[in-house]
C-alpha cells in the first residue's frame, strides 16, 4: 500500500462525496511494497519494472462464488503466472463500502496500487487527487480512440485522462416465460404495458416485477432510466415527468405489484427473487446472465429493452480501472492496465464476468454479435445514458437515494420528496 496522504480540506470534500456510504470496520491488507518507480516522461511508454514486487489491488467486482469475481481472481491468476517479477494481490471489497474505504485510505496514506471503481465516481476521486495522471502514457499508448465515448469520457477529468475503462453495462427487462407465456403477456413496451403487466403476473407471494430501490448508488442505478423515459434529467427533477418517474415505483409498491422490500434490495438480491419465483419481471445488468445459465439452466428467461415512455432510455453502467497518485510502481501499475486492455485478455474476462465491452474495436466480435441476449443489451446500449454529473455526484446520487426511500416507503408525498431532492442537487450539478 502507498503512503499517500491527502490533505484534511480534501478529506471533508471527499467525506461529504461518500455521504451515505456504510464504513468498512476492516480490510485484509495488502503486502507493502518493496521497490520504486517514475511516472514516464511526456510522450513515452511506461516500461514495466524491474525486480520482484507486489502490486496491490482493491475493488467491488465480487468474490469467486459470483461470476464477475471468478472473472478477476482468474484473470489476476493469468497476469501473474505470465509475470514472475510481478505479484498482483487483489482485496475485493463490497461495493457499497468501497469508496468510503478509500477516503479512509487516503486520509491515512494507506492506498493500493491499482483500483477498479464505479465510472460515475472516478471524476471525483481524481477531483480528490487520489489517482494518478495518465494522459501521456495514454497518448503514447495510441489505442484511446478505439473506446466508446461515454465510458472514455468517464476516465477524463478537467481534460486529463486518470484511467481506463474496465467495462460497459447497461440495465434491461427481463421475463421469466413460466408466467409470461400462460398470462399471454410480452415484454412490455411502455408504462402503461408495464403496469398491466405487472398486475396481472401478481398472484399469491408473486410480485409482478422486482427492482432495486436500495440506499446505494444501485438504487440510483436503477431508477434514472426512469427519469431519462420522461425527457428529463437531475436539473428538471422537479417537474411532471420527474414526479412521474417516482409516483410509477410508488403506484408499484402501493398497489401491491411490487415488493416494499426493493428499498433493502441490491440488484443481487433482485435476481434471487427472480430466479425463485417470487417475481415475474425484474430489471437487470448482463452479469447476471452467467449467473443464470450455470445455476439455473432449466429456467426459461428471455430479455427485452426497457419500456419507454416519452423516449426509450437505459442507463450506462461499468467501472473504470486507475493508478493510484504516487504508486511506487507506476510501470507495473501501467503495464498491468494495458495487459489487462489486451483483446484476447479483454474478451476472456468479459465473457466469464457476464460483461459488455467498452472498447467499440472489441464489441464486433462474434461473442457480442451472435447471441440473442447479448445482442438485445447491444441494442439497448444505444439510449443508454452515462451519468456525468461532475465530481458532486455522490452527493446527488445520495439525494436521489433518499427522495426514493422517503416516497417509496411512504414517509413523504412524491412532490414533496421531489422538491427537497432537486433544492439538494441543483447547487452540486456543473455549472
Amino acid at each position: 500500500m502507498q503512503n499517500n496522504k491527502i490533505s484534511r480540506r480534501k478529506f471533508l470534500e471527499g467525506m461529504a462525496l461518500g455521504t451515505g456510504v456504510i464504513f468498512l470496520a476492516s480490510c485484509a491488507p495488502a503486502a507493502a511494497p518493496t521497490g520504486g518507480g517514475a511516472a514516464p516522461a511526456a510522450g513515452e511508454a511506461a516500461a514495466p519494472a524491474a525486480g520482484n514486487i507486489t502490486l496491490t489491488w482493491w475493488d467491488y467486482m465480487g468474490d469467486e462464488s459470483s461470476a464477475n469475481g471468478a472473472a478477476v481472481i482468474d484473470q489476476v491468476k493469468k497476469y501473474n503466472a505470465a509475470h514472475s517479477g510481478v505479484t498482483v494481490e487483489r482485496t475485493f471489497i463490497p461495493f457499497g463500502d468501497l469508496k468510503q474505504k478509500l477516503l479512509q485510505g487516503a486520509a491515512a496514506g494507506q492506498l493500493p496500487d491499482v483500483v477498479i471503481i464505479d465510472n460515475p465516481d472516478h471524476s471525483s476521486f481524481a477531483s480528490l487527487g487520489v489517482l494518478a495522471d495518465i494522459t501521456d502514457p495514454i497518448a503514447a499508448w495510441g489505442k484511446g480512440s478505439e473506446y466508446f465515448p461515454g465510458p472514455w469520457d468517464s476516465t477524463i477529468f478537467q481534460g486529463k485522462n486518470y484511467g481506463i475503462p474496465d467495462n460497459s453495462n447497461c440495465l434491461v427487462q427481463w421475463y421469466n416465460k413460466a408466467f409470461t407465456e400462460p398470462a399471454g403477456i410480452e415484454a412490455p413496451k411502455n408504462w402503461d404495458e408495464l403496469r398491466a403487466a405487472a398486475a396481472a403476473l401478481t398472484e399469491g407471494q408473486r410480485f409482478g416485477i422486482a427492482m432495486s430501490g436500495v440506499k446505494t448508488e444501485e438504487g440510483t442505478f436503477q431508477w434514472l432510466p426512469f427519469l431519462w423515459m420522461t425527457g428529463e434529467d437531475l436539473a428538471t427533477l422537479d417537474s411532471d415527468g420527474g414526479r412521474a418517474a417516482l409516483q410509477l415505483w410508488v403506484d408499484l409498491v402501493q398497489n401491491g405489484n411490487m415488493s416494499p422490500g426493493i428499498l433493502n434490495w441490491t440488484q443481487g438480491d433482485v435476481k434471487d427473487q427472480f430466479v425463485n419465483g417470487l417475481a415475474a419481471l425484474m430489471v437487470n445488468g448482463p452479469w447476471q446472465i452467467p449467473v443464470l445459465k450455470s445455476e439455473h439452466p432449466d429456467l426459461a428467461w428471455d430479455v427485452a429493452v426497457l419500456p419507454a415512455e416519452k423516449q426509450g432510455a437505459s442507463i450506462l453502467g461499468g467501472e473504470n480501472m486507475a493508478i493510484v497518485k504516487d504508486t511506487q510502481f507506476f510501470e507495473a501499475a501501467w503495464d498491468l492496465l494495458i495487459w489487462r486492455q489486451e483483446p484476447e485478455n479483454l474478451k476472456e474476462y468479459l465473457v466469464q464476468a457476464g460483461k459488455l465491452p467498452s472498447r467499440a474495436t472489441l464489441a464486433t466480435d462474434e461473442a457480442w454479435t451472435t447471441d440473442p441476449v447479448i445482442k438485445v443489451f447491444m441494442e439497448q446500449l444505444k439510449v443508454a445514458k452515462p451519468r456525468n454529473y461532475g465530481p458532486k455526484y455522490p452527493e446527488i446520487s445520495n439525494a436521489v437515494q433518499e427522495m426514493m426511500q422517503a416516497a417509496i416507503s411512504g414517509q413523504k408525498p412524491v412532490d414533496v420528496a421531489v422538491a427537497e431532492a432537486q433544492a439538494k442537487i441543483t447547487p452540486l450539478l456543473p455549472g
